[in-house]
């Protein structure tokens, strides 16, 4: 069974929101990111993984929200196989929509899909910095 482990927020500026969050909740600062795709700051209770990510691309961001877009971008399962959760994630209706551009054994791997709703979901056989399985 997957488990929500991972939490993503677009936003402007990754260390101001990370700086935030640590103060206010007590949340630790476990890593950054600086990708193609965004550059961001992971936070984390000792369970769930916090990304503050600024995405650089439209297309990065998905195309109906764009870069500029602020708030809950997407969520994240961790789970044991990643080639049949992915097919149960197709045989249910969700659609694929991209992966990280990592190596697939990568800690930072993770498959990107649309629910039927259109909702953006990751799905992880590795997990994220900071999350515990």
């Amino acid at each position: 069974m997957a488990k929500l482990r991972h939490i993503a927020i677009a936003v402007p500026d990754p260390a101001r929101s990370a700086a935030f969050y640590a103060d206010v909740f007590g949340l630790e600062i476990v890593g950054e990111t600086e990708s193609p795709l965004a550059s961001g700051v992971y936070l984390s209770d000792g369970t769930v993984c916090l990304a503050l990510l600024n995405y650089k691309t439209d297309k990065a961001a998905g195309l109906e929200r764009g870069r500029d877009y602020v708030g809950v971008h997407h969520f994240g399962l961790w789970c044991d196989d990643l080639d049949a959760q992915t097919a149960a994630i197709k045989e249910h209706g969700g659609t694929f929509f991209m992966e990280l551009p990592v190596a697939k054994d990568s800690l930072y791997f993770e498959a990107k899909f649309r629910d039927p709703d259109g909702i953006i979901f990751d799905v992880s056989h590795n997990g994220w910095v900071g999350a515990t399985k």
